[in-house]
């Protein structure tokens, strides 16, 4: 776990609606829905050799990055927008932004029910507006990469990532939207935390009741939240989809292998000292890790278990896994979503200082393209745990393998 507002990274907690249960804002986090999605082409490594900086340079040209507004082609008014909170990736492919076979390969088919557009503000409305289709800034990203290694032939083969197969992971939430609807539900829960006599060390863990009012007004802006990022992340790939059959032909087509949310609460049958309950589970900074033959899971993972997906960073590789038992047993179906931080942003800029760090991805194969040097400062390797030695302890603790 790291440091966050309220919740630490990569906490997990359940509450029970039957038993005074709530829902925390700083339990989700302020990227609501920030997650991973993995695509595989039917191309090997060989197939990029010196197309690389011209597919990375068209696809920075095409997918806005970076803080603040940026515009990806895809026009909305406010009553797509609101199409769009309620539909999550159906309304986009409805619209064209992807297929239908897509749907079935994203945590809960892209959609989550019970989203509520009216209970998202205007002032959010407007932050999201012109970002769908945009990576964003800090560790958010879109990267290139192949199979180098499979640990388990059988599993890989039935995700399609075979040794050398190219892959494309995306990593990024609910933008400047997702940001503002936990901004404007944190005084409201504080201030009704406070009248039911719930004491915090931190206001960031303000909360509500579940059976409040308020805390059915956050969970239906949550969804829709939760679905533009849905949205987002599929019009992404639509984007990389377009690039790769311009820059590569018909042969670099794009299958979506899972798409898997993190920062997220969602109400799931767990069993608590003997009992089955149905709980509220707040992941933030943690994903979801289903075992094999969960109902949840589409017929394709059945056998499989649930994709996990944990990006490393600039300088090392990224890892597949699959959900197990254990995780339902011991953390509520939850895996971590990444390597984690060692240092802050701060102390990476200071490390970075001086450096030529292009050169030095240059000299282990790597390509960057960013909106600002200071995030790739932000974001050198060594600002991160070894996400290797992360994978190792996940695997040995049995949940995720």
């Amino acid at each position: 776990m790291e440091n966050g507002f309220g919740f630490p990274i990569g906490g997990v907690a359940a509450f029970d609606p039957r038993r005074g249960g709530v829902v925390s804002p700083g339990g989700v986090g302020y990227d609501i829905n920030c997650g991973v999605r993995l695509l595989r082409s039917g191309l090997t490594a060989d197939a990029l050799e010196g197309r690389l900086p011209g597919l990375m340079d068209r696809l920075a040209a095409r997918i806005p990055a970076g803080l603040g507004r940026g515009y990806a082609g895809v026009g909305l008014r406010n009553v797509d927008i609101r199409r769009l909170l309620r539909g999550g990736a159906e309304w986009a492919v409805e619209v064209g932004l992807g297929e239908p076979e897509d749907l079935a390969r994203i945590e809960d088919g892209g959609r989550l029910a019970g989203a509520d557009p009216e209970a998202v503000s205007d002032r959010a409305i407007e932050r999201g507006r012109d970002q769908v289709g945009t990576v964003g800034s800090g560790n958010h990203f879109i990267e290139l990469g192949c199979v180098d290694a499979v640990y388990d032939a059988v599993a890989a083969e039935g995700l399609g990532l075979a040794p050398g197969t190219v892959t494309v992971l995306i990593h990024s939430g609910s933008r400047g939207l997702g940001h503002q609807v936990c901004d404007d539900f944190l005084p409201t829960m504080d201030r009704i935390a406070e009248y039911h006599g719930i004491r915090l060390p931190d206001p960031q863990l303000a909360c509500a009741p579940l059976d409040t009012a308020a805390a059915q007004d956050y969970l239906g802006a949550m969804r829709a939240a939760a679905n533009y990022a849905y949205v987002n992340r599929q019009v992404m790939a639509q984007r990389v989809r377009e690039v790769f059959a311009e820059r590569l032909g018909a042969s670099a087509a794009l299958a979506l292998v899972y798409d898997v949310a993190h920062n997220i609460a969602k109400f799931e049958r767990h069993r608590v000292d003997g009992e089955e309950r149905e709980l509220c589970v707040h992941r933030k900074g943690a994903t979801r890790a289903f075992p094999p033959g969960h109902p949840a899971l589409p017929g394709a993972l059945q056998g499989l278990g649930q994709p996990v997906l944990l990006p490393g960073d600039m300088g090392r590789c990224s890892y597949v896994l699959l959900g197990t038992e254990g995780a339902f047993a011991e953390t509520f179906g939850s895996c971590a979503h990444g390597a984690g931080r060692r240092l802050s942003r701060r102390q990476a800029k200071r490390a970075a200082a001086g450096r030529d760090l292009d050169a030095e991805l240059a000299g282990q194969g790597v390509e960057v393209r960013a909106s600002s040097r200071a995030t790739v400062a932000e974001e050198l390797s060594e600002a991160y745990k070894d996400i290797a030695d992360v994978v190792d302890v996940v695997d040995r603790a049995g949940i995720g393998r």
